[in-house]
């Protein structure tokens, strides 16, 4: 779109430097208390830790993420390519207040979950995928991003929507969470009815049928040898290490 000045001007062109710019489109940002690292044992007696996925990590992660955009069931492809974009958003800082939380056992990523902040209220819950199957590490990391949500950061309401048919029957009916009303309110994932569990919930119920799902607790501090013994990251070499991968979605 052209318009002339309403004034005469001196410069017809006005450049500017990128890093001008670049507020301008990087995401938002709001001071965010850390996810606290924590573990937890898991179905065969391994030791998992949950951490922060690192940005420097990401271009490992995202080789084998890609790969899920080439398997053509189960939704596999759409969250593939959505957990693809949404790291890119988070290296590219082109996605408002993420976070991406990476599950390991001796450096092996079993499982992945990720989010972001809509406001100091409100959590988005992005997806929940688990790598190898047969040890809940799945449910253990939707445990833990609600987890984060209500007793780290105290936000009010945490909101999910689901892409797969477990992902739905196991969290948003098992879990019997409420729905606002669509079309008034909708999920950012396609614009799917959105699916809440409020701080009271979580408190009363959600939390307790989560801890019976995975059977175990997070478990903090941890020491600094687990932490060291899964600092250096681990990707599956291919879509199948033990069991074929399961997602959670949500």
């Amino acid at each position: 779109m052209k318009k002339a000045p309403p004034e005469k001007v001196t410069r017809q062109v006005v450049s500017f430097n990128v890093e001008e710019l670049e507020p301008l489109l990087s995401g938002p940002s709001m001071p965010i208390p850390p996810f606290e690292p924590a573990m937890v044992q898991v179905k065969n007696g391994q030791t998992m830790l949950i951490r922060p996925l690192e940005k420097e990590e990401a271009p490992a992660f995202l080789a084998y993420i890609k790969k899920l955009m080439d398997v053509d069931h189960d939704f596999y492809d759409i969250v593939g390519a959505r957990v693809y974009a949404e790291i890119l958003g988070w290296v590219r800082n082109r996605l408002k207040d993420p976070y991406q939380l990476i599950g390991l056992i001796d450096g092996h990523a079993v499982a992945f979950c990720n989010g972001r902040l809509m406001n100091e209220d409100i959590n988005i819950s992005l997806h929940s995928m688990a790598f190898r199957r047969g040890l809940r590490a799945g449910a253990i990391m939707y445990y833990a991003k609600c987890d984060y949500c209500f007793e780290t950061l105290k936000q009010k309401e945490f909101w999910a929507t689901y892409e797969s048919y477990n992902g739905l029957k196991r969290w948003g009916i098992g879990m019997a969470q409420p729905s606002y009303p669509w079309p008034d309110r909708q999920h950012e994932l396609g614009g799917a009815k959105v699916f809440y569990v409020t701080r009271e919930y979580w408190a009363t119920t959600v939390k307790n049928y989560l801890e019976e799902q995975i059977q175990t607790r997070l478990v903090r501090p941890v020491s600094a040898e687990l932490l060291r013994a899964n600092r250096t990251l681990i990707m599956p070499e291919t879509l199948e290490e033990e069991e074929q991968p399961a997602l959670v979605l949500a």
